[in-house]
């Protein structure tokens, strides 16, 4: 029981946060996007992938995947990326998440091993959460762009569904906070007015 503990702990933190968020979105005229303004909700997220992309690389090595699943590719020019409408960037994410939770789901069919099926399903909850939080934020920005065409790359290996998640959380998702973070959070509640720190 002991040696449960921390992971134990790990999940119920978790899964206050998600609960304090959901709460947060149901609290009438309480705006989502002031969300962005806890940096530490991104932080969290961007640790949980660390920890996954570490687990599962410490499961006993698997055969590549005898189907491959199709990641979406999550790398982008910050240049580009300031270009953009924050419209668009949502967009854009939500077209490689879809994308992404379809190959997560797709990868666990494949897979029998229990530590790895353990760490994918972690993977699919926490990639559908970020899902549907940016959905949210489409029904208050209004409908969006029907149809998703992502560039996109076909993968093997398990390990690469987890570098690709901790990629797009680690770059467009944070930057994309970042930037809701200036325009919806009030001075000094934010952390939102200075570039997030390169952590990759």
């Amino acid at each position: 029981m002991q040696g449960r503990s921390p992971q134990l702990s790990m999940e119920l933190n978790r899964l206050l946060l998600l609960t304090s968020f959901l709460l947060h979105m149901k609290a009438g005229r309480a705006s989502p996007t002031r969300l962005v303004c806890d940096t530490r909700l991104i932080q969290k997220y961007i640790g949980e992938a660390k920890d996954m992309e570490k687990k599962v690389s410490q499961c006993q090595v698997l055969p590549p995947l005898s189907c491959p699943i199709v990641l979406p590719l999550v790398d982008f020019s910050l240049q580009q990326w300031r270009t953009k409408t924050n419209e668009t960037k949502q967009q854009e994410i939500l077209c490689d998440l879809a994308l992404l939770v379809g190959a997560v789901a797709e990868a666990q069919r494949q897979v029998t091993q229990e530590c790895t099926g353990r760490q994918l399903s972690q993977l699919y909850r926490h990639a559908n959460s970020f899902l549907l939080l940016l959905q949210t934020f489409g029904r208050e920005a209004g409908p969006q762009e029907p149809g998703c065409s992502p560039r996109s790359m076909e993968q093997t290996r398990i390990t690469g569904i987890f570098l690709t998640y901790r990629q797009l959380v680690q770059g467009k998702l944070r930057f994309f906070f970042h930037d809701l973070a200036k325009d919806s959070c009030e001075h000094g509640q934010g952390g939102g007015r200075d570039p997030p720190p390169r952590t990759w």
